[in-house]
This record gives C-alpha cells, sequence and structure tokens, in this order.
C-alpha cells in the first residue's frame, strides 16, 4: 500500500510538473490546448485543478476570434464529456472566455452552463455551484437575472447538501449584482430558506458568509431579513453553526444602519449573546470571546458598564484558556471605552481572583496572560495593581508557578524595559537571595538567569553579579551546583574582565566542592566560558 501511494504520488508530480511545463511553451506553440485539455480529465482532481488553472491563465492570451476557434470548443468538449471529470473542469472554464466572445457563442456557453448546473451527477453540480457566482460576475444583469438566478434556486434546493452550501456561497455573490428590488424578490427567500436548512453544513455556510451578505443587501433588507435570521444562526442547535455566528457578531452589529443600531443589539442580538456566554461548547465561547469586547465601542460607556462587564467577567473566569485569553487580549477595546478606572473596579478583581485561586493550574492560567495583560493596561497601572501579584508568584509553594514567574518577569522587561526592571523588580528578586527558605534563594538565581540578557551587561554586572558570587558560600549544596549554573549562564553577558577576576575564582573553588553535582556544573561552566 505504501509503495502504491508512493508511485501515486509520483505520477501526480510528474504530471504537474508536464502541464507547468506546457503552460511555460503557450507562447511559442500553435495549439497548447489539447495536452491541458487531456490533463483535464485525469482523475487525480490536484492535476485536473492545476490544468484548469493553466488554461484559464492562456484564455488571456487568445484574441477574441482565437477564444471562439480554440478554446471555447476546447470548454464545449469538456462540458459534454462523457466522464464526470471533464464535466467538473469545464465548469471553471466558462467565466474566462465569456466577455470577450460573440452574443451567439455567449447563448451557446450559457446553455452549457446550464445543462451542467442540471446533469444528474453531483460532482458536476458541485463543480458548477462552486463557479455560479463567479460566471454571474461576467453575465449582463438581464441574463443574470433570467438564467443564473433559477440555476440558484435549483441548486439552493439540490437533494445533496454539498450542493447546497455551495449554492449559498454563489448566492452571497449574486446579491452584489442586483438592485435593491430584484435582490428582495430573487435572491432572498431562497437565501433566508438556507438559513434554515435542515443540513448544519447548510446553515454554517449561511453564518459565515453572514456579513459579506449583510455588506451585499444594504440596511433596509438586514433590518427586515437579517436580523431575525441571524438570531436564530446564534441559537442553532449545532455548535459549528453557532461558532460561525458568533464569529460575526462585531462585524454584523458594527455594519447595522447607524439609526437604529443601538436598539437592534440591545433588544435583538444582545440576549442571544447573553446565552452564548454560557454555552456548553468551548469553541462557540471562545468565538464570541474573540468579538464580544468589540461591542462596547460600538455600544458606548453607559452600555457597556450597564451591560456588558458582568458578560466579560463570566467569560474572564471560564473553564476554557482560550476563552480567557480571548478577553484579555481584547482588553484594550474596553480601556478605550470606560477607562482604566472603571476596568481596574470592574476587571481587575476577577483576573486578582484567579491569579489567587487554590487550584494552581489556575493560577498558572491567568499568570501566562500577564504579559499580555501589562501591555494592556500600561506600565503605572500595572506597578500600581500587578507588580506585588507577579512577585507573589516568586515564592508560590509550586514549582510550575515559580518557573513560570521567572519566565513572565524576562517577558515584561522585554515590554517595559531594563531601567524599569532596575528600578522595579530587580531589587525585590535580588532581596530573596536572603530568604530563610533555600527554594526562594534558587529562584533568585533562576530569575537572574532569565533577566541578564534583558537587562544588558551594566545591570548583570553592577546588581547581579555579587549576589550570584555571595551566594557561592551557601550551606544548601543545591545553591551551590545553582550557582554554578547561573554563572555560566550569565557569563556571556559579563566583560572578560569580570570573568577573570570575579567568576573564575568562585568557579574553581566550587569545582573542589566535596559535592560531585557542584564539582560537575563548576567544571562544565569553566569549560564552557573558557577560564580554564
Amino acid at each position: 500500500d505504501n509503495r502504491s501511494n508512493q508511485n501515486q504520488q509520483k505520477s501526480n508530480n510528474i504530471n504537474v510538473h508536464y502541464f507547468t511545463t506546457l503552460y511555460m511553451f503557450s507562447s511559442c506553440t500553435s495549439s497548447p490546448q489539447p495536452p491541458l485539455e487531456s490533463l483535464a480529465t485525469v482523475e487525480e482532481t490536484v492535476v485536473r485543478d492545476k490544468a484548469v488553472e493553466s488554461l484559464r491563465k492562456i484564455s488571456q492570451e487568445h484574441s477574441p476570434v482565437d477564444l471562439e476557434v480554440h478554446f471555447v470548443p476546447l470548454v464545449k468538449r469538456l462540458s459534454s464529456g462523457d466522464w464526470f471529470t471533464s464535466r467538473t473542469s469545464a465548469c471553471g472554464l466558462f467565466s474566462v472566455c465569456y466577455p470577450r466572445v460573440s452574443s451567439t457563442v455567449k447563448a451557446e456557453i450559457r446553455q452549457h452552463f446550464l445543462t451542467l448546473c442540471s446533469g444528474d451527477t453531483p460532482m458536476v453540480r458541485r463543480a458548477a455551484a462552486s463557479k455560479l457566482g463567479e460566471f454571474a460576475k461576467v453575465l449582463e444583469l438581464d441574463y443574470a437575472k433570467s438564467d443564473i438566478i433559477p440555476l440558484f434556486t435549483a441548486l439552493a434546493s439540490d437533494e445533496q447538501d454539498s450542493v447546497r452550501l455551495l449554492a449559498v456561497e454563489a448566492g452571497v455573490s449574486i446579491a452584489t449584482l442586483l438592485p435593491q428590488e430584484d435582490l428582495e424578490a430573487l435572491v432572498m427567500p431562497t437565501l433566508l430558506q438556507a438559513a434554515e436548512d435542515k443540513s448544519w453544513r447548510v446553515r454554517y455556510m449561511v453564518a459565515d458568509k453572514f456579513s459579506e451578505l449583510q455588506k451585499a443587501v444594504g440596511p433596509e433588507i438586514t433590518k427586515t431579513d437579517l436580523v431575525p435570521a441571524f438570531q436564530n444562526l446564534l441559537k442553532d442547535c449545532e455548535a459549528e453553526v453557532r461558532t460561525a455566528a458568533a464569529n460575526n457578531v462585531k462585524v454584523f452589529c458594527e455594519n447595522l444602519p447607524e439609526d437604529s443600531r443601538e436598539t437592534i443589539i440591545m433588544t435583538h442580538i444582545l440576549p442571544c449573546v447573553k446565552e452564548l456566554v454560557s454555552d456548553t461548547n468551548q469553541h462557540v465561547k471562545s468565538a464570541l470571546a474573540s468579538v464580544i469586547m468589540g461591542l462596547s465601542t460600538i455600544l458606548g460607556k453607559d452600555n457597556t458598564v450597564e451591560h456588558l462587564l458582568l458578560l466579560f467577567l463570566v467569560q474572564l473566569k471560564d473553564e476554557c484558556p482560550e476563552v480567557r485569553l480571548n478577553i484579555i487580549s481584547n482588553l484594550d477595546c474596553v480601556n478605550e471605552v470606560i477607562g482604566i478606572r472603571q476596568l481596574s473596579q470592574s476587571l481587575l478583581p476577577a483576573i486578582v481572583e484567579l491569579a489567587e485561586d487554590a487550584k494552581w493550574r489556575v493560577r498558572l492560567a491567568i499568570f501566562e496572560y500577564m504579559p499580555l495583560l501589562a501591555g494592556q493596561l500600561g506600565v503605572e497601572f500595572f506597578d500600581e495593581k500587578l507588580n506585588s501579584l507577579c512577585m507573589a508568584w516568586l515564592i508560590d509553594h509550586v514549582f510550575a508557578i515559580r518557573e513560570a514567574a521567572t519566565c513572565n518577569l524576562m517577558k515584561l522587561v522585554e515590554k517595559f524595559g531594563a531601567e524599569w526592571a532596575q528600578n522595579t523588580i530587580v531589587p525585590k528578586v535580588l532581596g530573596m537571595a536572603n530568604d530563610s527558605n533555600y527554594l526562594h534563594r534558587m529562584t533568585t538565581l533562576f530569575c537572574i538567569n532569565a533577566l541578564s540578557e534583558v537587562c544588558g551587561q551594566e545591570i548583570t554586572t553592577k546588581h547581579m553579579l555579587p549576589v550570584v558570587l555571595k551566594m557561592s558560600t551557601d550551606q544548601v549544596a543545591n545553591v551551590h551546583f545553582n550557582v554554578a549554573r547561573c554563572l555560566q549562564k550569565i557569563g556571556p553577558v559579563l566583560d572578560s574582565s569580570a570573568l577573570q577576576a570575579e567568576v573564575k575564582p568562585v568557579l574553581e573553588k566550587l569545582a573542589t566542592d566535596q559535592h560531585m553535582d557542584v564539582k560537575y556544573f563548576a567544571l562544565e561552566a569553566i569549560s564552557v566560558l573558557a577560564l580554564a
């Protein structure tokens, strides 16, 4: 089986190379189509698609006369082929030749496309449905209404849901072409029917394309038809549909008519959003969390404080990490609307509560967002409200928290700068070197490992190095070998004089320690730093 798959892949690669070469030589050959026509009928989808892509490019090099003499007959042969493969390939070629041929040939092309749309083979109808919108864009408006709309209606009612969902996508494209009165009469009934289709995949496509549809139909149809449909999609029984609809909440609300936007959101959309906040599916909640903060800029300060903050709090405390991350990632949206003071009074207590949760995994989860949160809120607010919290994590009783805390400090320094570190966190970190708990003393070394590079040579040499050297006389062997490892880590940041005069003597002393671990790491540091 593996050998067969390899041979098949090799065959595909040869074919792909072949038609690529054909395309390259199209300008110097009198009739490149027959080989490409053959490739457009093969069983391998990737080869057919590439052949069609090449034919589409070649069509642009043809004059209108050459199109009618050479290219259109090829398209007709493909569309009338015995195998579905050739007919599916033909679907991608109608739109590239239609605009530049005579009216008589145009009529023939439209008839061939109609035949493919109503064929017996689902694969061909799928291919036709996928190109329906593209074909509609190159047709004259009268023919779009007389020919394309009936095809769209038929495909949107096809027995195969894979055909119906592609028809929905085409319907959105068609909607952009028609005047409002035709749109409402000819397209909207079919699209609204698709929004209630028995297949969740069709409803999903409607939900996924909803913002595009909204832009195409305009404000009046949005108010009368799309708002109720959007409500239903937000309440759909399938999580995938609710997820797609939730992703579009912000954009849909932004594009509502300004004179009725707030009323529609508060009356029709927000009640659905409140239900989704507590949805049983984490993907739905995550999708909503990625956009819900954006509603604050649409609804303004009063509505945000009164109606949205509670929803933000619920999602901020959600058990799903991605939901919490999406809320924290968009705090700046709310900050711009309600201000830092209101934000600190409402959401910050929840963040602190999570950061002090009894379950260490919860603490770790919220902790990992702290650099992002710091960037959202700014250095002054961080120092006032969150700095002490971050420092407290350095002495947490769970090692995973302490370890993450050191990485967190490095990210904060990258965000706020070395000067901030020197004035704010470095003194606190170095103060832990005198802690009675040896685990806390070792945390000092771990922090120095993480901070030395981002803080730079001056701060490392002047403030951190003396503390590390002093800790080489600690009574605990674990501290000793971590001193050796720390000196190896910060060595590249130091200048050669500090290495020779201060680091080398300490490492040489540790290399004679009675504990094998201390001796091993000291000798390793001497070797790595080339101090032998």
